[in-house]
Protein backbone atom coordinates (compact mmCIF):
# COMPACT_ATOMS: atom_id res chain seq x y z
CA UNK A 1 0.00 0.00 0.00
CA UNK A 2 1.91 3.03 -0.88
CA UNK A 3 2.49 6.04 1.66
CA UNK A 4 1.08 9.04 1.86
CA UNK A 5 3.69 10.70 0.61
CA UNK A 6 3.84 8.24 -2.06
CA UNK A 7 0.33 9.36 -2.84
CA UNK A 8 1.13 13.11 -2.71
CA UNK A 9 1.64 14.57 -6.58
CA UNK A 10 5.59 14.52 -6.93
CA UNK A 11 7.05 17.68 -8.51
CA UNK A 12 8.12 15.38 -11.37
CA UNK A 13 4.60 14.81 -12.30
CA UNK A 14 3.97 18.54 -13.96
CA UNK A 15 6.34 19.50 -16.83
CA UNK A 16 7.12 23.13 -15.57
CA UNK A 17 5.33 24.51 -12.04
CA UNK A 18 6.17 27.86 -11.32
CA UNK A 19 4.20 28.29 -7.73
CA UNK A 20 5.01 26.80 -4.58
CA UNK A 21 4.34 26.40 -1.23
CA UNK A 22 7.67 27.46 1.15
CA UNK A 23 5.85 26.92 4.49
CA UNK A 24 2.93 25.15 6.01
CA UNK A 25 1.14 26.35 9.30
CA UNK A 26 -1.00 23.49 11.56
CA UNK A 27 -2.43 23.43 14.95
CA UNK A 28 -0.26 20.59 16.93
CA UNK A 29 -2.21 19.58 20.02
CA UNK A 30 -1.52 17.02 23.13
CA UNK A 31 -2.63 13.15 23.05
CA UNK A 32 -2.48 12.59 19.00
CA UNK A 33 -5.66 14.88 18.31
CA UNK A 34 -3.86 16.30 15.53
CA UNK A 35 -1.98 13.31 13.82
CA UNK A 36 -3.86 13.04 10.81
CA UNK A 37 -3.53 17.25 10.00
CA UNK A 38 0.22 16.96 11.16
CA UNK A 39 1.00 14.06 8.65
CA UNK A 40 -1.00 15.63 6.56
CA UNK A 41 0.88 18.87 6.16
CA UNK A 42 4.49 17.21 6.85
CA UNK A 43 4.02 14.81 3.73
CA UNK A 44 2.56 18.20 1.81
CA UNK A 45 5.53 19.80 3.11
CA UNK A 46 8.27 17.21 1.67
CA UNK A 47 6.49 17.58 -2.21
CA UNK A 48 6.94 21.22 -2.33
CA UNK A 49 9.80 21.36 -0.32
CA UNK A 50 8.68 23.29 2.27
CA UNK A 51 8.48 24.22 6.46
CA UNK A 52 6.17 22.83 8.66
CA UNK A 53 5.21 25.12 11.45
CA UNK A 54 4.05 23.31 14.10
CA UNK A 55 1.83 25.84 16.59
CA UNK A 56 0.96 24.99 20.29
CA UNK A 57 -1.48 27.31 21.75
CA UNK A 58 -3.81 26.86 24.52
CA UNK A 59 -5.68 29.02 27.00
CA UNK A 60 -8.63 29.18 29.31
CA UNK A 61 -10.95 31.38 30.64
CA UNK A 62 -10.88 33.04 34.04
CA UNK A 63 -13.97 33.64 35.65
CA UNK A 64 -13.92 36.52 37.90
CA UNK A 65 -15.63 36.75 41.12
CA UNK A 66 -16.54 39.16 44.15
CA UNK A 67 -16.28 36.59 46.62
CA UNK A 68 -12.94 37.03 48.73
CA UNK A 69 -13.32 33.27 49.98
CA UNK A 70 -14.08 31.94 46.15
CA UNK A 71 -10.84 34.15 45.30
CA UNK A 72 -8.38 32.13 47.45
CA UNK A 73 -9.72 28.60 45.87
CA UNK A 74 -9.85 30.29 42.38
CA UNK A 75 -5.84 31.16 42.75
CA UNK A 76 -4.86 27.53 43.46
CA UNK A 77 -7.29 26.40 40.60
CA UNK A 78 -5.41 28.93 38.33
CA UNK A 79 -2.44 27.69 39.53
CA UNK A 80 -3.38 24.14 38.45
CA UNK A 81 -4.94 24.81 35.10
CA UNK A 82 -1.45 26.95 34.22
CA UNK A 83 1.03 23.46 35.09
CA UNK A 84 -1.78 21.67 32.75
CA UNK A 85 -1.37 24.05 29.90
CA UNK A 86 2.56 23.50 30.42
CA UNK A 87 2.43 20.00 30.22
CA UNK A 88 0.06 20.12 27.07
CA UNK A 89 1.71 22.30 25.21
CA UNK A 90 5.05 20.00 26.10
CA UNK A 91 2.70 17.08 24.62
CA UNK A 92 1.82 18.57 22.21
CA UNK A 93 5.13 19.93 20.78
CA UNK A 94 6.24 15.68 21.60
CA UNK A 95 3.76 15.10 19.49
CA UNK A 96 3.76 17.30 16.49
CA UNK A 97 8.06 16.00 15.72
CA UNK A 98 6.45 12.34 16.03
CA UNK A 99 3.80 13.32 13.12
CA UNK A 100 6.02 15.40 11.27
CA UNK A 101 9.13 13.58 11.34
CA UNK A 102 11.18 13.79 8.13
CA UNK A 103 9.84 16.86 6.77
CA UNK A 104 11.49 20.36 7.87
CA UNK A 105 10.26 21.80 10.88
CA UNK A 106 9.68 24.75 13.19
CA UNK A 107 8.15 24.79 16.28
CA UNK A 108 6.07 27.71 18.34
CA UNK A 109 4.31 27.74 21.48
CA UNK A 110 1.96 30.06 23.08
CA UNK A 111 -0.99 30.76 25.87
CA UNK A 112 -3.27 32.32 23.50
CA UNK A 113 -6.79 31.11 22.08
CA UNK A 114 -5.51 28.79 19.34
CA UNK A 115 -7.47 30.43 16.74
CA UNK A 116 -6.23 33.84 17.41
CA UNK A 117 -3.00 32.60 17.48
CA UNK A 118 -3.25 30.58 14.48
CA UNK A 119 -4.48 34.30 12.53
CA UNK A 120 -1.38 35.74 13.62
CA UNK A 121 1.67 33.48 13.39
CA UNK A 122 0.06 33.10 9.57
CA UNK A 123 2.27 35.61 8.89
CA UNK A 124 4.62 33.36 8.65
CA UNK A 125 2.92 31.09 6.13
CA UNK A 126 1.53 29.91 2.69
CA UNK A 127 -0.82 27.39 3.49
CA UNK A 128 -2.66 26.79 6.69
CA UNK A 129 -3.61 22.91 7.20
CA UNK A 130 -6.90 22.64 9.19
CA UNK A 131 -9.68 20.08 10.18
CA UNK A 132 -13.14 20.65 10.39
CA UNK A 133 -14.66 21.98 13.15
CA UNK A 134 -13.79 20.34 16.86
CA UNK A 135 -15.53 19.96 20.18
CA UNK A 136 -12.97 21.14 22.87
CA UNK A 137 -14.32 24.56 22.59
CA UNK A 138 -12.02 28.00 21.80
CA UNK A 139 -9.63 27.78 24.32
CA UNK A 140 -8.14 24.46 23.12
CA UNK A 141 -9.27 23.92 19.50
CA UNK A 142 -8.93 26.03 16.10
CA UNK A 143 -12.08 27.02 14.03
CA UNK A 144 -11.16 26.79 10.40
CA UNK A 145 -14.03 29.21 9.83
CA UNK A 146 -12.57 31.67 12.22
CA UNK A 147 -8.77 31.02 10.34
CA UNK A 148 -10.43 31.56 7.03
CA UNK A 149 -12.23 34.99 7.90
CA UNK A 150 -9.22 36.20 9.80
CA UNK A 151 -6.16 34.44 8.77
CA UNK A 152 -5.79 36.24 5.62
CA UNK A 153 -3.96 32.89 4.12
CA UNK A 154 -5.72 30.05 1.96
CA UNK A 155 -7.10 27.24 4.45
CA UNK A 156 -7.00 23.44 3.45
CA UNK A 157 -9.30 21.41 5.56
CA UNK A 158 -8.13 17.66 5.52
CA UNK A 159 -11.73 15.39 6.54
CA UNK A 160 -10.78 13.75 10.36
CA UNK A 161 -8.65 10.98 9.86
CA UNK A 162 -7.52 11.68 6.30
CA UNK A 163 -4.57 12.22 4.33
CA UNK A 164 -2.54 14.55 1.79
CA UNK A 165 -4.45 15.25 -0.92
CA UNK A 166 -2.37 13.80 -4.28
CA UNK A 167 -4.34 16.72 -6.10
CA UNK A 168 -3.84 14.69 -9.28
CA UNK A 169 -7.41 15.73 -10.23
CA UNK A 170 -8.78 18.77 -8.65
CA UNK A 171 -12.12 20.30 -8.85
CA UNK A 172 -12.41 24.40 -8.58
CA UNK A 173 -15.97 25.41 -7.22
CA UNK A 174 -16.63 28.83 -9.35
CA UNK A 175 -18.21 31.64 -8.67
CA UNK A 176 -17.81 35.08 -10.18
CA UNK A 177 -16.53 36.73 -7.16
CA UNK A 178 -13.17 38.18 -5.11
CA UNK A 179 -13.38 34.72 -2.45
CA UNK A 180 -13.22 32.59 -5.62
CA UNK A 181 -10.72 34.28 -8.16
CA UNK A 182 -8.38 34.33 -4.68
CA UNK A 183 -8.79 30.83 -4.16
CA UNK A 184 -7.68 29.89 -7.53
CA UNK A 185 -4.91 31.98 -7.57
CA UNK A 186 -4.12 30.22 -3.79
CA UNK A 187 -4.14 27.02 -5.43
CA UNK A 188 -2.08 27.19 -8.11
CA UNK A 189 0.80 25.02 -6.74
CA UNK A 190 -1.63 22.54 -6.35
CA UNK A 191 -3.45 23.24 -10.20
CA UNK A 192 0.03 23.31 -11.89
CA UNK A 193 0.85 19.63 -10.47
CA UNK A 194 -2.61 18.30 -11.44
CA UNK A 195 -3.35 15.91 -14.54
CA UNK A 196 -6.72 17.40 -14.32
CA UNK A 197 -8.78 20.40 -13.25
CA UNK A 198 -12.16 21.30 -13.98
CA UNK A 199 -13.75 24.54 -13.54
CA UNK A 200 -16.79 23.44 -12.21
CA UNK A 201 -19.88 26.54 -11.86
CA UNK A 202 -23.44 25.70 -10.38
CA UNK A 203 -25.61 27.35 -10.91
CA UNK A 204 -29.59 28.46 -11.88
CA UNK A 205 -31.14 27.26 -15.34
CA UNK A 206 -31.16 30.98 -16.42
CA UNK A 207 -27.53 31.59 -15.86
CA UNK A 208 -25.98 28.54 -17.56
CA UNK A 209 -24.67 30.08 -20.82
CA UNK A 210 -23.16 33.50 -18.91
CA UNK A 211 -21.82 30.61 -16.10
CA UNK A 212 -19.93 28.59 -18.86
CA UNK A 213 -18.74 31.96 -20.18
CA UNK A 214 -16.86 32.56 -17.10
CA UNK A 215 -15.88 28.90 -16.65
CA UNK A 216 -14.07 28.81 -19.74
CA UNK A 217 -12.80 31.98 -19.29
CA UNK A 218 -11.01 30.68 -16.16
CA UNK A 219 -10.47 27.78 -17.78
CA UNK A 220 -8.15 29.52 -20.74
CA UNK A 221 -6.46 31.27 -18.33
CA UNK A 222 -4.81 28.54 -16.00
CA UNK A 223 -4.01 26.80 -19.34
CA UNK A 224 -1.29 29.77 -19.86
CA UNK A 225 -0.19 28.76 -16.32
CA UNK A 226 0.14 25.11 -17.06
CA UNK A 227 -2.73 23.89 -15.55
CA UNK A 228 -4.53 21.39 -17.44
CA UNK A 229 -8.11 23.05 -17.23
CA UNK A 230 -11.86 22.53 -18.50
CA UNK A 231 -15.19 24.11 -18.01
CA UNK A 232 -17.86 22.14 -16.36
CA UNK A 233 -21.25 23.21 -16.28
CA UNK A 234 -24.40 21.95 -14.45
CA UNK A 235 -27.95 23.71 -13.18
CA UNK A 236 -27.89 23.43 -9.25
CA UNK A 237 -29.57 20.45 -8.29
CA UNK A 238 -32.27 20.13 -5.38
CA UNK A 239 -29.88 19.05 -2.51
CA UNK A 240 -27.34 21.99 -3.36
CA UNK A 241 -24.03 23.30 -4.83
CA UNK A 242 -22.03 21.14 -2.31
CA UNK A 243 -23.13 18.12 -2.88
CA UNK A 244 -22.98 18.36 -6.51
CA UNK A 245 -19.44 19.56 -6.28
CA UNK A 246 -18.70 16.42 -3.82
CA UNK A 247 -20.34 14.25 -6.38
CA UNK A 248 -18.06 15.94 -9.00
CA UNK A 249 -15.12 15.33 -7.21
CA UNK A 250 -15.83 11.27 -6.81
CA UNK A 251 -16.51 11.02 -10.23
CA UNK A 252 -13.55 11.77 -11.71
CA UNK A 253 -11.48 10.75 -8.95
CA UNK A 254 -10.32 14.23 -7.51
CA UNK A 255 -9.36 14.89 -3.66
CA UNK A 256 -9.21 18.55 -3.47
CA UNK A 257 -11.96 21.05 -3.94
CA UNK A 258 -10.59 24.64 -4.21
CA UNK A 259 -12.98 27.20 -4.00
CA UNK A 260 -13.85 30.74 -2.07
CA UNK A 261 -15.21 30.92 1.39
CA UNK A 262 -17.98 32.76 2.89
CA UNK A 263 -19.23 34.93 0.14
CA UNK A 264 -22.06 36.67 1.61
CA UNK A 265 -21.50 36.74 5.74
CA UNK A 266 -20.60 34.39 8.11
CA UNK A 267 -24.02 35.02 10.11
CA UNK A 268 -25.74 34.31 7.05
CA UNK A 269 -24.11 31.32 5.89
CA UNK A 270 -24.52 30.00 9.70
CA UNK A 271 -28.51 31.32 9.87
CA UNK A 272 -29.50 29.73 6.51
CA UNK A 273 -26.91 27.12 5.29
CA UNK A 274 -23.93 27.72 2.76
CA UNK A 275 -21.74 25.53 0.51
CA UNK A 276 -18.82 27.25 2.51
CA UNK A 277 -20.32 25.81 6.63
CA UNK A 278 -21.37 22.52 4.62
CA UNK A 279 -17.98 22.06 3.06
CA UNK A 280 -16.12 23.23 6.44
CA UNK A 281 -18.05 20.86 8.67
CA UNK A 282 -18.57 17.54 6.18
CA UNK A 283 -16.11 18.00 3.67
CA UNK A 284 -16.36 14.95 1.38
CA UNK A 285 -12.44 15.46 0.51
CA UNK A 286 -9.88 17.94 0.98
CA UNK A 287 -10.94 21.09 0.45
CA UNK A 288 -8.36 24.59 0.29
CA UNK A 289 -10.65 27.73 0.86
CA UNK A 290 -9.51 31.63 0.61
CA UNK A 291 -11.75 34.54 2.04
Amino acid sequence: MPSTQDQVVSKSESATPTATFRSLLVHAEPAGRASARVRAAAALAKVFGARVIGLGAETFDATPTVDPFFGYAAGDWISLVHEQINADLKAAEAAFHKDAAGAETEWRSTRAFPGRAMASVSRAADLIVASPPGRLGASLSVDPGELLMNAGRPVLIVPEGGEAPHARAVVIGWKDAREARRAVADAMPFLQRAKDVIVAAVCEDDALDEARFQAEDVAAALKRHGAPARAHVSAKPADGPARELARLAQANGADLIVMGGYGHSRFAQWAFGGVTDELIHRPPCSVLMSH
